[in-house]
C-alpha cells in the first residue's frame, strides 16, 4: 500500500494530504473553492493543446453535436436518475399521481354546536387577541381538570 503523501493545495497553499492512488498528480485540496480552480486549471490546460482549440468550433463539429442531439431526444429534459431509461421515460416533473377520494367520517351535524372552534371563528382576530391577551390562553381545554 502506497504511503499518504502530503501536497501544499496550488490554490488556497494549505498542507493536505493526497488520496494515495493518486498521490503523483493530485496539486488541490478537496475544499469547494480550490476543486474550483483546479477544475479551471485543466480546462485551460486541455484548450492550450493545439488539437483541442476549434474542438468547439466549425462546421465538423456542429454536425458532430447535431449527430449527437438526434440520437439522444430529450436528453436534457429526464430527470438525473432516467438518463438511461430510453426515449419513452417520463419526464421528472411529470410523474402519474393517481387521486384518492376522500371519505368524511362523521357528519358535521353531529359535531356539538357550542365547540369554541366554532364560536370564534365568526369574532374579529383583534377581539381573540384581546381575549387571548386577557384569559391567558386562547385554547378550549386551558382549564386545568380535578383529578
Amino acid at each position: 500500500m502506497a504511503r499518504p503523501e502530503h501536497h501544499n493545495c496550488l490554490f488556497c497553499g494549505e498542507l493536505f494530504r493526497a488520496d494515495p492512488r493518486n498521490a503523483r498528480h493530485q496539486k488541490y485540496c478537496s475544499e469547494p473553492l480550490c476543486r474550483k480552480a483546479s477544475k479551471a486549471a485543466s480546462r485551460r490546460a486541455w484548450l492550450a493543446k493545439p488539437e483541442n482549440h476549434d474542438y468547439f468550433r466549425g462546421p465538423e463539429n456542429v454536425a458532430r453535436v447535431q449527430a449527437w442531439r438526434a440520437a439522444h431526444p430529450r436528453y436534457w429534459r429526464r430527470a438525473a436518475g432516467q438518463r438511461g431509461a430510453g426515449p419513452d421515460a417520463p419526464l421528472a416533473l411529470q410523474d402519474h399521481c393517481p387521486t384518492q377520494a376522500v371519505e368524511i367520517a362523521e357528519d358535521s351535524q353531529n359535531v356539538a354546536q357550542d365547540a369554541l372552534q366554532d364560536l370564534w371563528r365568526d369574532q374579529p382576530p383583534v377581539l381573540i387577541g384581546f381575549i387571548a391577551q386577557f384569559t391567558g390562553s386562547a385554547l378550549q381545554d386551558a382549564t386545568p381538570h380535578a383529578a
